[in-house]
């Protein structure tokens, strides 16, 4: 068989926040063969394993084909779109009406790649008045983003493509990717002899084998090492004084505190040779440019938000911010995290930070007579009752519900938990984009074309919630007959009627996306309606970075729109000078505010602090949800597409093996305070004793030709509890719960 550059079409993988750009050839709906885009600005050409294996996803044989309603019984039947639309609308309507809008709880929004339907949600949810919302991020970047928020009030990215030393705390580039072409940068940090690597994981990962320094501290212990590696910078005068002094404010108090850290006692805590540790610092301090980047090993363990606030020191204390191969502010397409959305969860009091609850508490925020509980929940693309800590506490939350819709491609764990399903499209069949645009000094944005046609009974997002949001009446059909006037001209004539409208009619404002979409929408290339809300985030982006627009060669943000709807590989949206790195800093004197009364304390706490939290009937430390090769986030359902540990083995020592009698490809049991399940061992010198992994991706079910029902593996969170998380983000210590291991017997189900 032979093909042409014109059997190519471009899109982008899914699997993780990097999104790289690939060509697929698709046959019969099937993509029949993939490979890297050479024309995505981004990527480059570059894609890994993972992104090969995604008609597993595309084709999963359990995709829905119609909306589903909960039986009295339990169990699921068929039903037409007006009537699913009609009933969710009228359901949501009396929970709203009954007990007020903010009793109705917004889980998702996309997952790696599928952020453009969330953002549609929003007009129907304010239509409401529910505004309180969760998503993965919260089990993650929360308590890095309240440090942020502080410190200079964006998220940074390093520049690691050009970083003389780059530093990984708790991440593992190699396998979990996240910044542009990782593999190939690694590689060649790893052969230049004059840049170094500095990997701060109790696992010798593959990032960690290519390191010049790998500082393997015992699990739950990053906290102790990143204060003495910051405490060597303050005692041994390695410090840029010059930047400190001229865009940092809050010098002196975190520099008091670090120099009474004493730097041998907490390397022997950490269990990292304080040698090494001292050799780290001065590599940071004596290199032109430095990088950093935190992850889940540290953000969902103990003290990840101190630990959020400590390894930014490595960088600021060195001055390595607005300089080539540094650490860098960036533009934003779309926010991730509400801006100014902090307060507290109505029942529980737990913190939300840039709009976003904890994950870990919704079943609290259910599971309760308080008059504040919530009452209703609607869930996109997104699996809570597998992704979340303790779920037998979410499906218990589900059940208490009084009304619950989840929308989402497959009858996942958290859809059997609804009284309504809606099917969406996949991925590749509607318009998609990622608002994970995070790199600088140049960023890119992607916009999707479709692929092939929804499958039959499917509807993208976007039409699903713009057909939701029509069942509540909120906006009169005759206010957008000048909008779709003006659309049929030209964006010049939409965005003078568009700003005549919305002057005369603020409410219109409050449902931006649904009114983008019936107006703008219509007359837009076939199959990019969906694309209509980025002409609003155009718009925006152009006036908040109008120089690095225009530098990017978009004139204003009708340009950019266009050039966004004809990038079918993506763009290039803002291109940055590193000077433009202070003009980012949200402060008024566009200086770094380094000081956190609340972190040096918890620094100075340290101290006396456990550094265990282990006991003896839960010896081990398991991190639940490790990647690996062939694991990725669960919207991949197929086992087949595993080509090795398709059992999801549990990593252990040799030295835990031996004194557990536990054999290689023999079975063990892992027991924890929240569940007990067994799984394969691996015996692998990439554990330390008494630390153990099970993969992310496994234990969700799956049917296969047969008919027969698969849950490989274990899900992880049978394991976890939600009780166990950060003080000031509520993130889960998924990655360090204290377990027992014990050889199995016999071979049972997976998880009780």
């Amino acid at each position: 068989m032979t093909d042409t550059d014109t059997d190519w079409q471009p899109t982008a993988c899914i699997l993780c926040e990097c999104n790289c750009g690939i060509v697929v050839h698709v046959d019969d709906r099937r993509l029949l063969r993939i490979r890297g885009d050479k024309d995505h600005p981004a990527s480059r050409g570059y894609t890994c394993n993972k992104a090969l294996r995604l008609d597993h996803y595309q084709n999963n044989p359990n995709r829905l084909t119609s909306p589903m309603r909960r039986r009295p019984d339990g169990s699921y039947e068929e039903i037409d779109w007006e009537t699913a639309i009609s009933e969710i609308g009228a359901g949501f309507r009396a929970i709203a009406d009954t007990y007020g809008g903010d009793k109705i709880l917004y889980y998702g929004g996309g997952g790696q790649g599928n952020h453009l339907g969330g953002a549609y949600s929003g007009a129907f949810l304010k239509a409401l008045g529910s505004y309180h919302r969760s998503n993965a991020l919260a089990q993650e970047k929360t308590g890095e983003h309240w440090v942020d928020a502080h410190l200079y009030g964006n998220h940074t990215r390093g520049e690691f493509e050009y970083a003389e030393v780059s530093v990984f705390v708790g991440k593992n580039p190699w396998m979990s990717q996240s910044f542009p072409r990782a593999r190939v940068v690694l590689n060649d940090i790893a052969k230049d002899p004059a840049r170094s690597m500095i990997v701060i994981d109790p696992v010798l990962t593959d990032t960690a084998k290519m390191a010049d320094f790998h500082l393997r501290v015992r699990p739950g212990t990053d906290a102790w090492c990143l204060a003495s590696l910051a405490a060597v910078l303050v005692q041994e005068n390695l410090c840029d004084e010059g930047f400190l002094a001229e865009h940092v404010t809050g010098v002196d108090a975190v520099r008091e505190v670090f120099a009474e850290v004493p730097v041998d006692e907490y390397a022997r805590r950490c269990g990292v040779d304080q040698d090494l540790i001292r050799a780290a610092a001065r590599r940071i301090a004596a290199a032109d440019s430095a990088a950093v980047f935190e992850d889940l090993g540290v953000q969902q363990s103990p003290n990840s938000t101190l630990c959020s606030y400590l390894n930014k020191m490595l960088w600021i204390l060195t001055g390595n911010f607005a300089k080539r191969g540094g650490q860098h502010l960036h533009s934003s397409f779309a926010p991730l995290f509400r801006p100014g959305g902090v307060g507290r969860t109505p029942v529980t009091g737990a913190p939300i930070i840039g709009g976003l609850m904890p994950s870990n508490v919704v079943p609290e925020e259910i599971l309760t007579d308080h008059p504040d509980r919530f009452r209703a929940m609607i869930v996109e693309s997104s699996n809570p009752a597998h992704s979340v800590a303790d779920s037998d506490a979410v499906r218990r939350a589900f059940a208490a519900l009084e009304f619950s819709v989840v929308i989402d491609v497959a009858m996942t764990e958290t859809a059997r938990l609804a009284h309504y399903v809606l099917p969406a499209a996949s991925q590749f069949e509607k318009a998609e984009a990622t608002f994970f645009n995070l790199e600088f000094p140049h960023n890119t944005f992607h916009l999707r074309h479709r692929l092939m046609e929804p499958l039959p009974g499917t509807l993208p997002e976007p039409e699903i919630w713009a057909r939701l949001t029509r069942a509540l009446g909120v906006v009169d059909d005759a206010e957008l007959t000048p909008l779709r006037q003006a659309a049929r001209q030209s964006l010049a004539a939409f965005t003078e009627a568009f700003l005549t409208a919305v002057g005369a009619n603020p409410g219109l404002g409050k449902v931006l996306p649904f009114v983008l979409y019936e107006t703008l929408g219509p007359t837009l290339p076939e199959g990019l309606s969906g694309a209509a809300a980025l002409w609003g985030l155009a718009q925006k982006a152009a006036m908040t970075y109008p120089e690095a627009v225009r530098r990017a060669g978009h004139r204003d943000g009708n340009a950019l729109f266009e050039a966004i709807l004809d990038g079918r590989s993506g763009v290039t949206f803002t291109v940055h000078d590193y000077e433009d790195d202070f003009s980012l800093i949200s402060h008024p004197d566009r200086r770094i505010a380094l000081e956190m009364p609340e972190m040096l304390a918890d620094i100075r706490a340290l101290a006396d602090a456990p550094a265990g939290l282990t006991t003896h009937e839960f010896p081990i430390v398991l991190s639940a949800g490790e990647r690996r090769a062939y694991t990725a986030n669960d919207i991949i359902r197929d086992p087949s597409w595993r080509k090795r540990d398709a059992d999801g083995a549990l990593r252990v020592s040799p030295a835990d093996a031996e004194a557990l009698g536990l054999v290689d490809g023999g079975r063990a049991r892992i027991t924890t305070a929240a569940g007990s399940a067994e799984a394969t061992v691996e015996i692998s010198d990439a554990m330390l004793p008494g630390h153990a992994s099970l993969p992310n991706g496994f234990g969700v079910d799956f049917v296969d030709a047969n008919g027969g029902a698969v849950v490989p593996g274990v899900a992880p969170n049978a394991l976890t509890w939600s009780s166990w998380r950060d003080a000031y983000a509520g993130t889960p210590w998924h990655k360090h719960v204290p377990a027992r291991i014990e050889k199995a017997d016999h071979r049972v189900g997976a998880a009780t």
